[in-house]
């Protein structure tokens, strides 16, 4: 069965590279019935950025990204922007932890602005190591997601958190994190979601989920707010990790074949939950035109 006429179909998170696919990935996900990308920057260089206007350039290559898969392919693009908490392992080695935990908030701070001049529409990914790390680095790794959820605040914007996976207790205690930060608990993503968590034990967070059949077939029933992600890296050295960019919309086309209310289902992701945590209205013109 075709998806709902109209209906928009979105990549909750994916990265591009001027090195990898880039417009051609966003072509292929256009062309399975995608409609929208959120866009996350990465590293686009051997070595993490390490100083502010590193970081410039890095987020700039990301909005010329969006730009031309726009313009090149119809596809709309919403950038995501923040340096990426793991740098600091690195960069702590290589200039020390006080010069790196200035550049790592400088970048926070010049994300927040790009966030308020509406070059981006959220912070991310921002958080914590998924891997462990020495303990004077995840000190200042977690001095910096201390600041990116003031930045956040005062950004007033999303914030896309990256971690190891979270079960309800850490959910929870990602919500009170950023209530105590001024932030409410539903303008909070946990990206890269691998296992469902019942909305009741996601304290208001809403999980992005990563989109494997069996974990979008357990969680397609559940309420608002919640996402469809592959985090597709465009990496040459790993084609189609972590899912190709074509997946969500092939998993959205599985969900339109079950039954009748598919549509209503779908606007969960796609719709109101991009509404309810960003703020953005994806009206029924921007999807599909058939």
């Amino acid at each position: 069965m075709p998806l709902p006429r109209g209906l928009p179909v979105v990549d909750h998170h994916c990265h591009l590279s001027p090195s990898g696919e880039g417009v051609a990935a966003a072509r292929r996900f256009a062309r399975a019935g995608g409609t929208h990308l959120f866009l996350a920057t990465q590293s686009y260089t051997p070595e993490p950025p390490r100083t502010l206007e590193e970081y410039r350039a890095q987020f700039e290559t990301t909005e010329r990204l969006a730009a031309r898969v726009r313009e090149e392919t119809g596809v709309r693009v919403f950038v995501v922007l923040a340096p990426y908490p793991i740098d600091l392992v690195s960069a702590t080695a290589a200039i020390g932890p006080a010069a790196a935990l200035e550049a790592h908030r400088a970048a926070l701070d010049l994300a927040g602005r790009w966030v308020r001049e509406h070059r981006a529409v959220a912070l991310g990914e921002v958080g914590r190591a998924h891997f462990p790390v020495p303990a004077d680095v995840a000190s200042l790794i977690e001095e910096a997601f201390r600041h990116a959820l003031r930045v956040a605040r005062d950004a007033d914007c999303p914030v896309v958190v990256h971690s190891a996976d979270l079960d309800a207790e850490g959910f929870r205690e990602l919500a009170t994190r950023a209530r105590e930060a001024g932030i409410p608990a539903d303008r909070v993503v946990k990206h890269f979601t691998r296992a469902r968590v019942a909305s009741s034990g996601t304290d208001g967070v809403a999980p992005s989920y990563l989109a494997q059949r069996e974990l979008v077939r357990q969680v397609e029933h559940d309420p608002e707010p919640w996402f469809l992600e592959t985090d597709f890296l465009d990496d040459p050295r790993r084609p189609g990790a972590v899912l190709d960019l074509a997946t969500v919309p092939r998993r959205a086309e599985a969900i339109a074949a079950e039954g009748s209310d598919a549509a209503e289902r779908l606007a969960i992701p796609f719709v109101r939950s991009v509404e309810r945590v960003y703020g953005l209205t994806l009206a029924p013109g921007e999807g599909r035109a058939s």
